[in-house]
């Protein structure tokens, strides 16, 4: 197995203080310093010096952890093939993802995985996609749930990670349910183009996202409102003031005044969902099974989140 120490000088390089270290790992700050200084005696080499009150990597420090990405990846192939080979799945298993990932996917995949492995332990970690990626390094989860395009991490050009593709998911329309497009099939953008929109902040990912499917169909928004979170825009549109675009996978149960209509025309548009693990661990069981399992759960909300939504309107209505 790889040695801790040098897991704990990868995360250091990924966060870069020992204070994120150690929260990262869930060691002390203390323990961070001591597996540092012991793997610098180990191999005698100066890896870390002093800079004002932290640490910094010596060039000696960056090309060891750089070099040590094949390592890793090498020993990820080999305990993979070993679990697969023996039909075993290690004692713990780490999972991580977005809020909506969190609550949507990885919840009953959680649930999931207790079933099929009664004596396994899992973590779930609700954390932003760049906080999934130093938690990845760390080797506190084994597979996150990111949106493509808000990981900070060029996955293509980064040995140290695998993406696998889950599912595309859609932006549909909501707006308030006595709205008159409210209860259509579908709706195209030009048709609400003069209404009061609700957005992400500009320079967002969301925000270049709804500013590209306006720029698709030849349209200028009224951006009226700026939400970061989805609850705060759901409520906004269920307080009257404003229509917005939302993702299929965020559920709106329990939303009042507020109905999902599809999006049509040139302007749909929809994120991709990936997961991402360390390279060389594909082929590992439980990896693979919670991938299977991950795209089928979320073919499922996909196909019927707008029946589901619209009947339970009608009960309430009713």
């Amino acid at each position: 197995m790889i040695d801790s120490r040098l897991i704990t000088l990868r995360t250091f390089a990924q966060c870069g203080t020992v204070a994120a270290t150690a929260d990262l790992m869930g060691y002390s700050a203390s323990a961070v310093s001591g597996q540092l200084r012991e793997l610098q005696r180990a191999l005698g080499m100066t890896l870390l010096v002093r800079d004002g009150r932290g640490l910094r990597l010596t060039a000696t420090g960056r090309d060891l952890v750089r070099r040590s990405d094949a390592l890793i990846t090498q020993w990820e192939e080999v305990r993979a093939a070993a679990l697969s080979a023996g039909g075993q799945v290690p004692a713990q298993f780490g999972i991580g993802g977005f809020s909506t990932a969190a609550s949507q996917l990885l919840a009953p995949l959680a649930r999931h995985l207790h079933g099929s492995h009664p004596s396994l332990e899992v973590s779930v970690w609700e954390a932003s996609p760049a906080r999934c990626f130093e938690l990845l390094v760390a080797e506190r989860i084994d597979l996150a749930v990111v949106v493509s395009m808000q990981g900070q991490v060029h996955l293509e050009e980064d040995p140290r990670f695998e993406k696998i593709a889950l599912l595309d998911d859609p932006l549909d329309v909501m707006v308030p349910s006595d709205h008159a497009v409210a209860g259509r099939d579908s709706v195209a953008l030009a048709e609400l183009v003069g209404e009061a929109w609700i957005t992400d902040q500009s320079g967002s990912p969301y925000r270049a996202l709804f500013t590209a499917a306006f720029t698709a169909a030849g349209l200028s928004p009224r951006i009226s409102h700026e939400a970061t979170e989805w609850e705060t825009a759901i409520a906004l549109v269920g307080a009257g003031v404003g229509v917005g675009l939302l993702p299929r996978l965020v559920s709106l149960a329990g939303a009042p005044n507020v109905s999902r209509v599809r999006l049509t025309g040139a302007e749909r548009l929809s994120r991709k969902v990936i997961a991402a693990a360390r390279s060389g661990s594909q082929g590992s069981p439980l990896p693979d099974e919670s991938i299977r399992f991950l795209r089928e759960v979320s073919r499922g909300i996909l196909a019927t989140r707008l029946d589901d939504e619209a009947n339970a309107a009608a009960s309430r209505e009713g």
